[in-house]
């Protein structure tokens, strides 16, 4: 099991705690993340695009000139997809570009993002991380007792609203909880706090 430092809000070691192998320990499995990552952004899009066709396009009611005699090409309207003016064939229409994995895939996948944090060194495990009031400097502190300057990513076991709202103004840096816990956040931040309740209550879950 891996094990790693366990410090409070300002970079000192109070202890040490066993990750269990089955979600900190996971071998990495690229094509399964990428597929997590390419889910969760598809579900964000909105898919309100959308082109005339034909039969929406204002106008066109009259036939432009009569079918035979004139040496023209036959015309109904004016708005056909040929004619300047008139409709998009196969044009983007309003749909949703959401798509589901199968449960084991989603938390595989999760486990492969946690077990890749704490391979490279950028996975630090607070005792608890409480704040009195929302305030952005305090935020600002635990990461400059940390060193870091980094996208951080602060995890907590429930939503913890002073913690929201202190890291909520500082760019690069978001805050969440453990029933949030999401791949893309994971990787799209370089380092990761998160507590020792949250640790536990995710490998509740997904162990």
């Amino acid at each position: 099991m891996p094990k790693v430092a366990v410090y409070n809000s300002a970079n000192q070691q109070v202890g040490d705690i066993e990750l269990n192998d089955s979600v900190f320990g996971v071998e990495m499995n690229a094509g399964l993340v990428h597929q997590a990552v390419v889910m969760q952004l598809a579900s964000r899009r909105l898919g309100t695009h959308a082109t005339k066709t034909r039969g929406l396009v204002r106008g066109g009611g009259r036939k432009p000139w009569r079918q035979k005699g004139t040496g023209r090409a036959r015309s109904g309207s004016t708005r056909s997809p040929l004619w300047v003016g008139g409709g998009t064939v196969f044009g983007p229409q309003p749909r949703s570009y959401a798509f589901r994995m199968p449960k084991k895939q989603r938390r595989l996948a999760i486990k492969c993002a946690l077990s890749d944090k704490v391979a490279s060194g950028d996975f630090i495990v607070l005792d608890d991380l409480q704040f009195d009031a929302p305030k952005t400097k305090s935020v600002v502190k635990m990461l400059g007792d940390f060193g870091v300057d980094a996208k951080s990513l602060i995890i907590t076991l429930d939503e913890n609203e002073n913690v929201e709202l202190s890291s909520r103004n500082i760019p690069g840096v978001k805050a969440i909880n453990t029933m949030g816990l999401n791949v893309y956040d994971i990787l799209n931040h370089t380092k990761l706090f998160i507590t020792k309740a949250a640790i536990e209550k995710i490998e509740e879950v997904l162990a």
